[in-house]
C-alpha cells in the first residue's frame, strides 16, 4: 500500500473536525519547512572563522595565484 492510500484511508475514518485539525496540521508543517529553506549569507556562514576583512586585493591576489599555472597557448 502506498503513502498517499495509507494517507487517505486514515483519513476517511477521521471525523470531519479532526480533518479540519489535520488540515491545519499540514499547513503548520508545510509553512515550518518552508521557513527552513531561506537562503543564509556567505559571509554569515564564516562570520566565526575570523575572515571577514577580506579586500577585493586579497581575492584577485588569490586568482592570479590560482590560475598562475594555468596553459594559456591555446588562447
Amino acid at each position: 500500500m502506498s503513502l498517499d492510500e495509507v494517507f487517505l484511508e486514515k483519513w476517511h475514518k477521521l471525523p470531519v473536525s479532526q480533518q479540519r485539525e489535520a488540515i491545519d496540521f499540514i499547513e503548520f508543517l508545510q509553512k515550518k519547512s518552508a521557513g527552513n529553506n531561506r537562503t543564509r549569507s556567505l559571509e554569515g556562514l564564516w562570520a566565526n572563522l575570523g575572515i571577514g576583512d577580506i579586500s577585493e586585493k586579497d581575492i584577485d591576489d588569490a586568482r592570479k595565484e590560482c590560475w598562475a599555472g594555468f596553459p594559456r597557448d591555446d588562447i
